[in-house]
């Protein structure tokens, strides 16, 4: 294997940061002490997303990029810098490198698996690409791992909010379509629907029925920021909680072929500050 990933990363580097996600990450409401190995985690996990979405990589060279990566992890090659600066930072807090493992996981689906049958296909794909996010993050606050059932229900999510958000681009760009093919079928709904630039009334079922699932999956996560210990991590999951809430209730309103779903910067620093508020009043 050539492990030469680190020598040329620019050119598959998408350029995105921290705060260009559309959820915050490692945001000043986390204690300083416990940024820095959440940003190392980040730039793995920027750097792997990138590689799998890269539009013009033969899908052998990204499977052997994320290969490098892993093995970065594992300890077994020093080619990508990301990889080695995790691995070090995750062996001096003694955290468990399987979050990290499980993520490479999700990008090997994301290069090899353009479709899911089923709700609960997508759901064993939620289960890599956002449950260890949010996993890592509780394990770096020495949080009790109880709190896990929480954490996949929002990750879980989250990251069905993204897809739906940019189900039409994804289609366009990549031929990845996350909206389970049973549900398509079962409305009378085609995936070449994707590259309209208005969803069809079949379509916008589906979106609409995918958003209401997420909206339970919230529900089942609105506990998750009050029993957290840790006051700070408990405001940025509640601010997360918020927007997310809202998000989702719009994804049942709106067609996001059509019309914008993200929030506005006020939209959002109102909803947070609200959720903020909330969470530091609340015992």
């Amino acid at each position: 294997m050539n492990a030469t990933a680190a020598d040329t990363a620019a050119d598959w580097a998408s350029g995105k940061g921290h705060t260009d996600e559309n959820f915050p990450v490692a945001s000043k409401l986390v204690a300083p002490r416990f940024r820095a190995p959440i940003m190392a985690f980040y730039r793995f996990a920027r750097l792997a997303d990138d590689i799998a979405d890269h539009e013009t990589m033969p899908a052998d060279q990204k499977l052997e990029r994320l290969e490098v990566m892993r093995m970065g992890i594992t300890g077994e090659c020093e080619a990508e810098p990301s990889a080695v600066a995790l691995r070090q930072v995750m062996a001096e807090r003694g955290l468990d490198p399987v979050h990290a493992l499980d993520l490479l996981e999700a990008f090997r689906r994301d290069v090899t698996k353009l479709r899911y049958g089923s709700w609960d296909e997508l759901m064993d794909y939620c289960r890599y690409s956002a449950n260890p996010v949010g996993r890592f993050v509780l394990d770096v606050h020495g949080e009790d791992r109880a709190l896990w059932r929480a954490n996949d229900a929002l990750c879980t999510a989250l990251q069905v909010i993204n897809h739906l958000q940019d189900c039409g681009k994804d289609y366009r760009q990549l031929d990845r379509v996350y909206l389970p093919q049973d549900m398509l079928a079962s409305a009378g709904a085609r995936t070449a629907e994707l590259r309209e630039d208005q969803a069809s009334p079949a379509l916008l079922t589906v979106i609409q029925a995918c958003a209401e699932r997420t909206q339970h999956l919230l529900s089942d996560a609105a506990p998750f920021a009050r029993r957290i210990r840790d006051r700070r991590l408990g405001v940025e999951v509640a601010v997360i909680q918020r927007l997310a809430v809202s998000l989702a209730a719009r994804l049942r309103r709106r067609d996001p072929l059509s019309e914008r779903v993200h929030h506005g910067k006020a939209e959002a620093l109102l909803l947070a500050s609200g959720a903020a508020l909330g969470r530091f009043v609340r015992p």
